[in-house]
């Protein structure tokens, strides 16, 4: 028979209660609740005492103490910051953006701030490889690095929604603009470096226009090729430049060794010329000073300045001759020995003595005192014309 069916005594099998059983009473539910929680508080379970009566109502005041000084210990923790010395800290109240706080410790509002760390000092980068049209309208390969940092934490958190995406765009789009303005020479060989320098100028004014925060540190272009279809061309030309500076620095080396030694021995030449020129010049006025004394002389005693010349004269002439004369008395029958063989082979290293005739003697002294004479006399002319010389110099 079942327990529902009639006859069955309406017991119900689980819970061993009557059918017929109210729901139970709030007040003895609530009482249960209050006697469990204060044998668990060490409170007296039963008899109508509750967690907050008697001894149970004093271990509760102090959990609830001890909660409070912990809750308030984690907010103290929690409220104050330090910030290291290459981060700077962005601080949000309310949401809104309130400041920015250098290295150091800081105290934060809790529930009410919220703080941000951005690291100022640490250098990022990343590389950019595209293919560009130049100026003289060929195509370029260009691979280069580049490197940046936050340099304003507060614009790189708040003025741009993602301020690494914009660095990327502004370094492509200057380095179109900069490839643009540039020949292929420019970028692949001869001004590479100012290149990259406008490049790292152009981007950095794009990135202070968006207020992204960030500073590029630095650009290197690492490659610059032209497309593989046409790099062996290229490469040809490239080594014929080469060839083509290799040679003008040859021809510019032998032009510096010679051009110098040219024009020295241009300049010896000249100053050769203008002596002999000099030595010329003052041997003719010496000349012409000589013989317009000789006239004067020659004016006041013709016949002893006549036959003076030509003892002299002939004095020069005969000197570089090999003929002998003698002086032979008439009517003497002495026999003169001379050897002329070694008279004429002693020519070149001694002139031979002359042979003084009759008469000689007071016109050589003569001669030679006015040889002294006109020697001094053309000694001093000539120091006095080569002094002038050297002033009209």
């Amino acid at each position: 028979m079942a327990w529902n069916e009639p006859g069955g005594n309406d017991q119900d099998p689980w819970s061993g209660k009557g059918k017929n059983q109210g729901p139970p009473d709030l007040d003895e539910v609530v009482k249960k609740l209050q006697d469990k929680m204060g044998g668990l508080f060490g409170g007296k379970r039963g008899g109508g005492s509750t967690p907050f009566g008697g001894a149970g109502k004093g271990n509760s005041k102090l959990i609830v103490v001890l909660i409070i000084v912990i809750a308030v210990v984690l907010l103290a923790i929690k409220s104050f910051y330090i910030v290291q010395p290459a981060e700077r800290a962005v601080v949000q109240r309310l949401g809104a953006y309130h400041s920015v706080t250098t290295p150091g410790p800081h105290f934060l509002v809790p529930f009410i701030d919220k703080k941000t760390i951005i690291n100022v000092d640490q250098v990022n980068k990343f590389g950019h490889r595209a293919q560009m049209l130049t100026q003289d309208e060929n195509i370029v390969d260009i691979t280069l690095t580049v490197q940046y940092r936050v340099q304003d934490a507060a614009d790189f958190l708040f003025q741009d929604a993602d301020p690494v995406k914009t660095i990327y765009s502004a370094v492509e789009s200057a380095l179109r603009e900069v490839t643009g303005k540039s020949t292929l020479d420019e970028i692949i060989t001869q001004n590479r470096s100012a290149v990259a320098a406008m490049v790292k100028q152009n981007t950095q004014k794009l990135l202070d226009t968006y207020r992204t925060g960030l500073v590029v540190t630095n650009i290197n272009i690492q490659d610059a090729n032209p497309p593989e279809e046409v790099k062996e061309a290229f490469d040809d030309a490239t080594r014929a430049m080469a060839d083509k500076e290799r040679v003008q620095n040859q021809a510019d080396a032998y032009a510096n060794d010679i051009v110098p030694r040219a024009r020295g021995a241009a300049a010896r030449q000249i100053e050769n010329a203008k002596a002999d020129a000099f030595k010329v010049v003052s041997e003719a006025q010496g000349e012409t000073k000589r013989f317009l004394a000789l006239l004067a002389e020659y004016q006041k005693a013709p016949e002893v300045t006549r036959q003076r010349l030509y003892l002299d004269t002939m004095q020069e002439v005969m000197s570089e001759s090999g003929k002998v004369l003698l002086d032979v008395k008439e009517g003497g029958n002495t026999l003169t020995y001379l050897p002329l063989d070694k008279l004429i082979d002693n020519k070149g290293r001694s002139a031979v003595a002359p042979v003084q005739l009759p008469g000689y003697e007071s016109l050589e002294a003569e001669s030679k005192t006015r040889k002294l004479e006109d020697a001094q006399r053309r000694r001093s002319e000539v120091a006095a014309d080569r002094e002038r010389a050297r002033r009209n110099r």
